[in-house]
């Protein structure tokens, strides 16, 4: 039996890591206060990573979706795989050329793009599609801002999130 409704642990649950750094950090700042010497200083580094753990949860809730879409995502080694209703497929994130985000779909679609093969298309709202956050951070040259704010912006457009240094090279030398 459970005494917290549904949608109120969904939402905690949304929040998890920023509730984790909120407690970690309001926990070390106590015990700084009512401790010296080496123990503070332990604990006003404990409390300095209770807000990089805030500030690290901030943008996984930012990106995270509201779950419950078509298809199932796995990240699994660096490599991304999508089991959908009516396609699927995997790419490597090192083999990965491009990242769009496709708007024009209900729901939106993130767009992988290979160097070889058949591009990619996942919903934003695939179950497990919040572990592409961590797959896209090692994204070299990614910034994460700029994907969270594509992401929240909801265009009714297809929108490049991010190239791989050497492909922008070769557009750059087409034009």
């Amino acid at each position: 039996m459970s005494f917290i409704r549904p949608e109120a642990r969904a939402a905690l649950w949304r929040w998890r890591e920023v509730l984790f750094g909120v407690a970690m950090a309001l926990s070390a700042s106590a015990w700084a206060l009512s401790s010296y010497g080496i123990l503070r200083a332990i604990a006003l580094a404990l409390a300095a990573l209770g807000v990089i753990a805030i500030l690290a949860g901030f943008q996984r809730t930012r990106f995270r979706g509201r779950g419950g879409g078509q298809g199932v995502v796995q990240v699994i080694e660096g490599q991304v795989t999508y089991f959908g209703p009516l396609s699927g497929g995997a790419v490597a994130i090192s083999e990965l050329a491009a990242l769009s985000l496709d708007g024009r779909s209900k729901p939106a679609h993130w767009l992988l793009v290979p160097d070889q093969g058949a591009p990619l298309q996942i919903p934003v709202s695939a179950e497990g599609a919040d572990a592409l956050f961590d797959a896209f951070s090692g994204l070299h040259g990614l910034r994460t801002e700029h994907l969270l704010r594509i992401k929240q912006a909801k265009a009714a457009q297809l929108q490049v999130v991010w190239r791989r240094a050497d492909v922008q090279t070769k557009i750059n030398a087409l034009h």
